[in-house]
């Protein structure tokens, strides 16, 4: 398996924090910009020195943040190519569009530290390492930032369209079916 660059543990845990909560926030994101949920079920709130919407519906929330878990178990396996979000039409599911991730380079160990949650002040004073904290913060931002405007200025999706989260594996990682096949 091709490895990304190497950093401390304490920082890839960090780094692969920072990376979920920004999913996290990029899902809300496109959810509201993209209307699949009506604009008034969102709040809006502030990230990455943002104004960001976040979906009040539970159920919705849930769904994100196991989600985003989900992926970022297999980013701490160092088995995931690319990560799509998917926007679906209502009744053939046929995509219409894509938005998609390439997390290829990131690195194959992210230490042993489980992070429950992204805390940038926490991240801004670990200056003993490999990772900049300042620039990863603002590419964050830039990033969120860009994929807001890109969603707002797009034509309406139809209506009922929904949405998925898809994970590409790397050529030579297993499934994750919980089955290992020899």
């Amino acid at each position: 398996m091709e490895t990304g660059p190497l950093i401390p543990a304490s920082q890839a845990s960090h780094l692969l924090s920072s990376f979920t909560t920004f999913l996290t926030l990029t899902l809300h994101t496109l959810l509201y910009h993209r209307a699949l949920y009506p604009k008034t079920t969102f709040l809006t709130a502030r990230a990455l020195n943002l104004p960001v919407h976040q979906s009040r519906h539970p159920g919705l929330c849930t769904w994100i943040n196991d989600a985003v878990a989900s992926v970022a178990a297999q980013l701490r396996k160092g088995t995931v190519r690319r990560i799509a979000i998917a926007m679906h039409a209502a009744k053939t599911f046929d995509v219409l569009e894509r938005w998609v991730f390439d997390v290829d380079l990131f690195p194959a160990g992210w230490g042993d530290r489980e992070e429950a949650t992204y805390n940038p002040a926490l991240v801004e004073g670990d200056d003993d390492g490999v990772v900049n904290w300042a620039d990863v913060n603002e590419a964050l931002r830039g990033a969120l930032t860009r994929i807001a405007q890109k969603a707002e200025m797009m034509p309406d999706l139809p209506h009922g369209s929904t949405f998925t989260v898809a994970v590409e594996l790397r050529d030579d990682a297993n499934a994750p079916i919980g089955i290992d096949i020899d």
